[in-house]
C-alpha cells in the first residue's frame, strides 16, 4: 500500500525538490558562512523538530508494520540501494539478518542484481533505499524484479522516486536538512523500527540470537 503525504509534507518536499543538488544546497544554505555555533544549533533544531513530527506521523500509520510483515512472511529477503541508499540497505541488512535468515545485500560484489533476477520466486521480498538522487541502474532492476513476481518494499524521501510504482509497500521518510546533505536520521529510524518489528515476530529470532552468542563465546570473536 502507498501512503499519501499530508499535504505540509507535499509542500515541503516541492521547496526541497528545487535544491535538487549538494552543491545547490550547499550555495542557498551556506552561503552568508554562518558561525559554527549558529550553525550547529540551527541544523539541531531542525532535525529535533522534523524526527519528532514524523515519529508522531508514523504512530497513525501502519505501513511499517505491513512492511516488517512482508519481510517476515518471506522465504528470502534481499537488499537493495546505490550510492548513499546502499550504506541504508547495508545497516539493515546487518540488523535484519540477526534474528532472520536468507537475509542478503545486492552489491554486485557478493550478489549481483542478475543472479537475483535470474531466480526471482513470489515468496521473495526485496527492500530497496531509493534515496535522490535516483540512480537509473536500480530503477532498472526493480522494473526486471516486479516484471518476475518479486515482492517490493520501498523506502524513499521522494513519492517522485522511480521506485515507488513497483512497491507493494512504500514509506516516506522526511529528509530535508539544514546542511548540503539531505537527513539520515529518519531513515536510520525506519530501519531500526522495521528490524525491531520483523525480528521480535520472527519464529526463529530467539533461537537464532542465543546460538549467535554461544558462537561469539566460543570463537572469542569480542575482547
Amino acid at each position: 500500500m502507498i501512503e499519501k503525504a499530508s499535504g505540509d509534507q507535499q509542500e515541503a518536499q516541492r521547496i526541497d525538490a528545487e535544491l535538487s543538488t549538494p552543491a545547490a544546497r550547499f550555495s542557498a544554505r551556506f552561503s552568508a558562512r554562518p558561525a559554527t555555533t549558529q550553525l550547529q544549533q540551527r541544523i539541531i533544531r531542525h532535525e529535533r523538530n522534523q524526527l519528532t513530527e514524523f515519529l508522531e506521523e508514523l504512530e497513525g500509520t501502519e505501513a511499517i508494520a505491513r512492511a516488517a510483515s512482508m519481510i517476515v512472511a518471506a522465504r528470502r529477503r534481499f537488499l537493495a540501494g546505490s550510492g548513499r541508499s546502499h550504506i541504508f540497505a547495508r545497516l539493515l541488512e546487518f540488523d535484519l539478518s540477526v534474528g532472520l535468515g536468507q537475509v542478503s545485500l545486492v552489491d554486485d560484489t557478493h550478489i549481483r542484481m542478475l543472479d537475483v533476477l535470474t531466480d526471482v520466486r513470489s515468496s521473495d521480498v526485496l527492500i530497496v533505499f531509493s534515496l535522490r538522487r535516483f540512480r537509473s541502474e536500480v530503477t532498472r532492476f526493480l522494473h526486471e524484479y516486479h516484471a518476475r513476481g518479486g515482492k517490493i518494499v520501498v523506502i524513499t524521501n521522494s513519492q517522485d522516486s522511480p521506485a515507488v510504482q513497483y512497491a507493494e509497500e512504500a514509506i516516506f521518510v522526511p529528509t530535508r536538512s539544514e546542511s548540503y546533505t539531505d537527513s539520515g536520521i529518519g531513515v536510520v529510524a525506519v530501519s531500526q523500527l522495521l528490524a525491531a518489528l520483523a525480528t521480535s515476530s520472527a519464529k526463529g529470532a530467539r533461537r537464532r540470537l542465543a546460538e549467535r552468542e554461544e558462537l561469539i563465546e566460543a570463537m572469542e570473536i569480542y575482547r
